[in-house]
């Protein structure tokens, strides 16, 4: 009896381990900011290639932006980058097609790469623009004491 139990405790475990599931493979997209030197790059690679589950990291001094892929989590990617003593944040960039309005004032960003602008959430709307009514109205040919120049 002795033998039998050990191969049933071997064979419990070996079903343990094939039930343990991987996690999926992700790409991590980050704005880390004041990458100014290739230094800056490497000490950023560095560090973020010693996660668990990184299996490569792309920096682009140019846009601010780290690329990480790999078997891993955004939080613990985000935290490692935030030991390297930069400001970094998830990317907020996507390209203005995604969105619904464009140059609202929350998507525009002066910092986004071309054709990029902040994600914003649908709900925001062309009404929270910068543009005040007051002067859309003060010129329009409908209002009878306008702009004597129009």
């Amino acid at each position: 009896m002795g033998v039998e139990r050990t191969m049933e405790y071997i064979s419990e475990l070996l079903k343990m381990r094939r039930k343990k599931k991987k996690k999926p493979m992700q790409t991590v997209a980050l704005r880390v900011a004041r990458i100014d030197c290739e230094g800056c790059e490497r000490k950023i690679k560095q560090i973020l290639s010693g996660v668990k589950g990184v299996k490569s990291v792309v920096v682009d001094g140019k846009q601010q932006k780290v690329t990480v892929m790999g078997y891993i989590e955004p939080k613990k990617v985000l935290e490692a980058a935030k030991s390297t003593r930069k400001k970094v944040e998830l990317w907020p960039y996507v390209p203005y097609t995604m969105v619904a309005n464009p140059y609202i004032s929350q998507a525009y960003d002066k910092k986004a790469p071309p054709n990029m602008v902040r994600k914003v959430p649908d709900t925001a709307s062309v009404n929270e623009t910068t543009v005040d009514d007051s002067y859309t109205i003060m010129f329009s040919d409908e209002n009878p004491n306008s702009c004597s120049i129009m």
